[in-house]
């Protein structure tokens, strides 16, 4: 967790209990730089389509990174969300990148089978929600200077955004890790034949309502107004010299 900035997991932040199964369930699968934080809070703040974090970030530097040695503990805290975060009208979406799935496989199975069962069940619709960036170079050029620097939201930037030599070898890095994340899904959705909703983050960020609109209409329930929650708001990262970076990386792919 981020010492002194609300990031989303804090229990003041749940709905209220709900102690029955959730009779409404999605996976918002992503990969990393598509603007997974930022949908997801627009999800959230609905009221009505779950609170769509990544729960099972057990990372040592993660929400949950406290247990990140523990599968007990990972097993308590993924009951206790199915609980708190549960809007009110049933629905609970899980955010979640490749990689954690496969971090569960190879340390704590049990979990791993019972979040599938319990997001993508047998024998009932599965839901599938997959949000992608249209412009890879800009979304490599951000994994790629968040992983040097260590900064991946706004409250982070203490003194505005910082200056960071350019990488080639970083972007490809960070290119080849985004494409391999996102043949991990293409596989998984094939095997398990479903056909997910495709969202785009460009698409998100002009106009979120009507992204979280397609997502309550795909998943088969309504937005109320009424329900909308306070929840904390994302905002945009500084670019800081992004922009150079991705001027010097687009001649170098057309090149090729």
């Amino acid at each position: 967790m981020l010492d002194h900035i609300d990031t989303g997991y804090e229990g003041k932040f749940d709905f209220p209990a709900h102690n029955q199964p959730p009779t409404l369930t999605y996976l918002l699968a992503s990969v990393p730089r598509a603007g997974s934080t930022y949908f997801s809070h627009a999800l959230w703040r609905t009221g009505c389509l779950g609170a769509p974090l990544e729960y099972l970030n057990f990372e040592p530097a993660g929400p949950y990174g406290f247990a990140s040695a523990s599968p007990p503990a990972q097993h308590e805290l993924w009951r206790s969300v199915l609980r708190r975060r549960c809007s009110p009208n049933g629905v609970f979406g899980l955010k979640a990148f490749p990689t954690q799935l496969q971090a569960l496989e190879r340390t704590n199975p049990p979990l791993l089978q019972d979040v599938l069962e319990t997001i993508l069940p047998r024998g009932r619709p599965r839901r599938i929600v997959y949000l992608r960036r249209r412009d890879r170079v800009a979304q490599a050029v951000s994994y790629a200077r968040a992983t040097i620097t260590g900064i991946w939201r706004k409250e982070q930037e203490s003194a505005g955004p910082a200056a960071v030599d350019y990488s080639q070898e970083r972007i490809e890095a960070a290119e080849r890790g985004i494409a391999f994340q996102q043949a991990v899904w293409d596989r998984m959705f094939n095997d398990l034949r479903i056909d997910p909703l495709a969202i785009w983050h460009e698409d998100v960020l002009a106009d979120p309502d009507a992204a979280a609109q397609q997502v309550a209409a795909y998943i088969g329930t309504a937005i109320d107004p009424a329900a909308a929650v306070q929840i904390p708001l994302i905002r945009k990262q500084s670019r800081g010299d992004a922009g150079e970076w991705m001027e010097c990386y687009a001649p170098s792919r057309h090149s090729e």
